[in-house]
């Protein structure tokens, strides 16, 4: 498994803002308004996978007492992790679109609320990202002692 590239994760944002954007022009009329629902939960889920990561990190290193963490259990975290920050892209980037689209709208006061729930669901997301991505490169094992002497290219040397 690759680590998660951040320029990924902005083309998913990017490619779902434009698409919003698109749908919200055509149907903004007909639109619920932008409910504030998902700011919490993803601001929520971005504290729990910041602790987590900590803990794993500290757990890895061997400086917090625990059982010894399975090689499986790892992996899924890491699978956790990179699932979170594609679906903070989508989430964000459906956002975006949304607020690019009543920017030009601001003097209404319903497209002003929108505004408000459309920002701060982006901040929001912006966050899970970077927790998600904080607690991937957690999942990382640690390299060896005396590893230093071995040059970084030598694939031999990284299988030994």
């Amino acid at each position: 498994m690759t680590p998660t590239r951040p320029g990924t994760l902005l083309a998913l944002a990017v490619i779902c803002a434009a698409a919003a954007w698109l749908i919200v022009r055509e149907t903004f009329a007909g639109l619920a308004p932008l409910p504030w629902s998902a700011v919490p939960a993803l601001l929520l889920l971005a504290l729990g996978e910041t602790v987590a990561g900590r803990n794993l990190k500290a757990r890895i290193a061997g400086r917090r007492a625990g059982k010894p963490l399975q090689p499986i259990a790892v992996a899924r975290t890491a699978a956790l992790a990179k699932a979170s920050s594609a679906a903070a892209a989508v989430l964000g980037g459906l956002a975006a679109g949304f607020l690019i689209y009543v920017l030009g709208q601001l003097q209404k006061e319903v497209p002003r609320a929108d505004a408000y729930a459309a920002g701060a669901t982006v901040g929001a997301a912006a966050l899970l990202v970077a927790a998600a991505l904080y607690l991937e490169r957690c999942c990382r094992s640690p390299r060896p002692p005396g590893d230093e002497d071995t040059p970084s290219g030598d694939r031999q040397a990284d299988w030994r």
